[in-house]
């Protein structure tokens, strides 16, 4: 309890109608400050919502926040602009009858970001079928392009509505958006010509200047720097630090072609908005005669060459004016005042096709029954230093609203009584009421004689239209001018200025300008020149049938109390909601709280009034199925509400542990009934499951040993259906076997031995294995070991199995050479230099007559074979001159290089022996580079001693090696025979 009653008093109460001080101003501000310190912007009275301007992100408006309040009861969730949007479109939806949101409040309040957030709630919330998409896309882009023609930079703030604007949102029967209407009220024309210091011109001239492409400001003769145009720099306020126009100028660009904008319309509309600032840059001067001239006409040609007019007429248009009296015409000169004059024309009709444009894109060609929730942002009650006629309407339309608030509040007060049967005396007249009633005769009678002194024949000024009002409206209670106020108050009002006593308070308005503004006032020749322009948004606004029209125009003030009429039509047939948006600080600063500020804002919203309705009845309603299920209870006074609640709060912790004990006991024993009815039940499907699956597996063994057995018993038969997996079963456990048993290396000949059904397969896998084994080892071999193998295989093919001591050589690697090159004599090197030296080994020579045993060097290069005594070659032999080579089949290391006879240099064939015979025939024969060169002879072999002589070689065996000259004159070779 204590803890409920300190929350309360931290952030106060999040309904008004709860405050136990309800008629003191103070309790209430009091309330709004504790709140606004915690961040909680939202307040309501009732069902009207209060809002406070933060002037910073708070992270309250994400797609989970949306969800909480979607579908929920109005006061569940705490106040939030969403609980308005969803009650009103739940409302719509169940009742099937139409609705509006009012959202009003002061310049900086936070009335188009409020409306912007129901916009946004509407399109995430609200079921959508892909092709309303592009309806929903163009209903939320619509205000980007709204507020870069509509919306201006002033004192109080940044992104300031200078126009009313009333959106319908359509829905259908299934309440998805279909399509929307937008009505726009008094543009503020004279921003175009004129701001007061610190403010700016509307938003889109900037954002054309800072955002537009190159081409497009070359088009229209325009240069970037807006203080080059009198329109936009006038104020000194061109360049706005905390305005991103580059940036809301792309999102202007993005919402044209979703609102689909054509080409040729963009192209109009910017000509448009570059000849008014064109148009500000124009210069008078007075001649000779006086009369008014525009020397410098270099701006003409661009407003011409933009608006499809002809210069020459444009420029006469600007500066004479045509009287016609009777029969004749007269010239009069005109001056500044045409200039802008035309300005706010074209700014103004422009921007009412604007709107138009933007209908007719969020148009809804089903006319199946539809239900619509209305928008009204309006521009809330003004108080300035000097009021004009634009605050003169726009606080009549304030007056007119709050007294429909008033009205509609004590009607559905009454309404919801007499349903419940309570008697209740409602309020028939409170103080503002009596006011806005009171202002209402007297504001229409002062447009009334606004009008009579616009159109009455004689000079008619705005002293003479204050004098008229002191004699007609004089004697109304609320109204005050210096000649009619006592000698006191005589110098708060000025000569020129009347004051009027609104629901909100006094406002002083001065006089000046009204009749000029109320004329609103375009000369026919320049109306002429806009009707026959070739640009077709004029054409469009500015209609010949208006000149054919002799009859004088309604004035401002008339259309605009007739379309303020035509609105309370409107809404007058809806169900209303209302938020009240009021600004904490003129410095748009988060967390400062002004009292006297807001005590304002609350006085001329009239909130405490609204709030004394609200408590002259009941305070709290709640309907009974939240208070044991009866009927809706009616609560008078917060304590009591509090006290309920707090009781309530205290004694419910026992009740439901009392009934939660109970509970658990009795859900306790159900529970374990049910779970050991379930055990026993489980348990016997268990075990009966378990002996089923166990018998199954039995009988599939049995099957699986069976058939085992006959795949052994038939196993060397042919392959048939009762030994397959017999057979497959061996095999896969040879494969998984023989994965273990796989040699390493080459010479490893180990192999796993293979059932009989499987030799053929062990074969093919044992010399895949070699294979891949024997890839393995040369893929590792270095080039230079690769060679050397290169020759062991060709030596192979010369003697493998031809000569003894092959095999006993196999393990002996080649050398690329048995001699080293300082084993050669330099002076033989040098005879060979230009030769590059293969392969040298030292020899032995027999002589060819005597077979003496001589030392030689056996070298053999690129070209040829040389056989080297120390620093002397004794025999070249060239490799195209040798005729082959021989040796025996014994292990001898003879051999025998045959030479051509019929070459001439040479002296017979060379007869050398060595230790490495294998090799240097080898090397020797690759050299010669001739198919079958090497000959292994048995017994014995013929050679040349010269070129006409042959000689005799005898091979045989013996017990010990020798060579020498037999005494036949032969040479014996005597070799150890070698065991096999």
């Amino acid at each position: 309890m204590e803890g409920a009653l300190t929350a309360r008093d931290k952030v106060g109460v999040q309904d008004f109608v709860l405050l136990d001080a309800y008629t003191s101003e103070s309790a209430f501000v009091d309330n709004l400050r504790k709140r606004f310190s915690k961040n909680l912007i939202y307040t309501y009275i009732g069902t009207l919502l209060v809002s406070v301007n933060p002037y910073q992100e708070l992270g309250i408006y994400t797609m989970s926040q949306m969800e909480l309040y979607q579908g929920v009861n109005f006061f569940e969730r705490p106040p939030h602009v969403y609980a308005i949007a969803d009650n009103a479109y739940r409302m719509m939806c169940s009742e099937l009858n139409n609705h509006f949101i009012l959202i009003s409040g002061e310049s900086g309040a936070g009335k188009t970001e409020a409306s912007k957030k129901i916009l946004q709630y509407f399109a995430v919330t609200c079921p959508m079928t892909e092709s309303l998409q592009i309806t929903r896309d163009r209903l939320l882009l619509s205000n980007p392009v709204l507020e870069a023609f509509g919306n201006a930079k002033t004192l109080r703030n940044d992104n300031s509505s200078r126009f009313g604007k009333y959106m319908d949102i359509q829905f259908d029967f299934k309440g998805i958006p279909v399509g929307g209407h937008i009505i726009s009220y008094l543009i503020e024309k004279s921003r175009v010509v004129h701001q007061n210091q610190g403010e700016r011109n509307f938003h889109i001239f900037y954002q054309l200047l800072e955002g537009g492409e190159e081409e497009l400001l070359a088009y229209l003769g325009l240069e970037r720097d807006p203080q080059l145009y009198k329109y936009l720099s006038q104020a000194q306020c061109a360049k706005e630090s905390s305005i991103n126009d580059k940036n809301n100028w792309k999102t202007v660009s993005n919402a044209f072609s979703v609102i689909d904008f054509t080409d040729k319309d963009l192209e109009n509309l910017f000509g448009i908005i570059a000849s008014v600032l064109h148009l500000g840059n124009i210069h008078f001067q007075e001649d000779d005669q006086g009369c008014a001239t525009i020397p410098d006409t270099h701006e003409i040609k661009w407003i011409a060459k933009l608006l499809g007019t002809h210069p020459s007429v444009l420029l006469d248009a600007l500066t004479h004016r045509k009287i016609k009296a009777k029969t004749d015409e007269v010239r009069t000169d005109l001056s500044v005042y045409a200039r802008d004059a035309m300005a706010k024309a074209v700014y103004g009709r422009t921007f009412t096709w604007l709107v138009n444009k933007i209908n007719s894109s969020l148009v809804n060609k089903d006319f199946t029954r539809q239900t619509v929730i209305g928008l009204l942002d309006i521009y809330g009650f003004e108080v300035f230093d000097e009021n004009s006629f634009e605050q003169f309407c726009i606080n009549y339309c304030n007056e007119k609203l709050q007294q429909l608030l008033i009205e509609t509040t004590l009607k559905a007060e009454q309404a919801e009584y007499e349903a419940e049967g309570i008697e209740w005396e409602p309020i028939q007249y409170f103080n503002n009421k009596i006011i806005c009633d009171l202002v209402e005769e007297r504001h229409e009678g002062i447009i009334s004689i606004l009008d009579e002194e616009c159109i009455r024949p004689g000079p008619a000024t705005d002293l003479t239209f204050l004098e008229k009002l002191e004699e007609k409206v004089g004697k109304h209670a609320h109204f005050q001018t210096r000649k009619l106020v006592g000698p006191k108050d005589r110098k708060k009002i000025g000569w020129m200025e009347f004051r009027l006593l609104h629901y909100a308070g006094e406002v002083t308005y001065c006089t000046k300008g009204f009749l000029e503004k109320n004329i609103d006032l375009l000369y026919r020749h320049l109306k002429e020149v806009l009707c026959r322009s070739k640009n077709s948004i004029l054409r469009e606004c500015f209609l010949m049938a208006e000149l054919e029209n002799r009859r004088r125009p309604p004035t401002v003030g008339t259309q605009f109390k007739n379309s303020l009429s035509s609105l309370l039509g409107i809404l007058i047939s809806k169900a209303p909601s209302y938020i009240r948006c009021i600004k904490p600080n003129d410095g748009k600063e988060p967390s400062k709280f002004d009292d006297f500020l807001i005590r304002h804002q609350i006085k001329y919203l009239g909130l405490m009034e609204h709030l004394r309705v609200r408590r002259a009845g009941f305070a709290y309603r709640q309907k009974y199925e939240h208070f044991l299920q009866r009927t809706k209870i009616f609560i008078r006074f917060p304590r009591t509400l509090f006290a309920t609640e707090d009781a309530f709060e205290f004694s419910k912790h026992q009740l439901v542990a009392r009934i939660q004990a109970t509970y658990r006991g009795c859900s306790g024993r159900r529970a374990y009934l049910k779970k050991r009815q379930a055990a026993i039940k489980l348990e016997a499907h268990w075990r009966g499951a378990l002996a089923r699956k166990e018998a199954k597996k039995r009988k599939w063994a049995v099957h699986v040993i069976r058939k085992f057995i006959k795949g052994f018993i038939n196993r060397d038969k042919p392959l048939s259906p009762d030994d397959e997996e017999f057979v497959a079963f061996v095999r896969k456990n040879y494969i998984l076997n023989l994965r273990y048993h796989i040699p390493k290396n080459v010479l490893d000949k180990s192999w796993l031995r293979p059932p009989g059904l499987l030799k053929d397969a062990s074969d093919l896998l044992r010399k895949m294995c070699t294979r891949n084994l024997v890839r393995k080892y040369c893929r590792g071999l270095p080039v230079e070991r690769s060679a050397q193998m290169q020759q062991k295989v060709v030596t192979s093919d010369m003697f493998r199995g031809k000569k003894d001591g092959y095999a006993e050589s196999l393990n002996q690697p080649f050398a690329n050479s048995r001699l080293k090159e300082e084993d050669i004599n330099p002076k033989v090197l040098q005879v060979i230099s230009s030769e590059k030296i293969q392969y040298g080994i030292p020899v032995i020579k027999y002589d060819r007559k005597g077979f003496k045993a001589r030392q030689r060097q056996l070298i053999l290069t690129q070209k040829a074979a040389y056989v080297v005594e120390l620093a002397k070659i004794k025999q070249k032999i060239e490799y195209s001159a040798v005729k082959g080579i021989s040796t025996s089949n014994l292990s001898d290391g003879l051999f025998i290089i045959h030479i051509s006879p019929e070459d001439y240099r040479q002296k017979g064939d060379a007869i050398l022996h060595c230790e490495h015979v294998f090799e240097a025939v080898t090397k020797l024969a690759l050299m010669v580079k001739k198919e079958n060169i090497v000959n292994v002879v048995q017994g014995s072999l013929q050679f040349y001693v010269s070129p006409v002589k042959e000689g005799t070689i005898v091979f045989s065996t013996g017990p010990e090696e020798q060579i020498y000259k037999d005494k036949n004159g032969q040479l014996t070779v005597v070799s150890v025979r070698m065991k096999s």
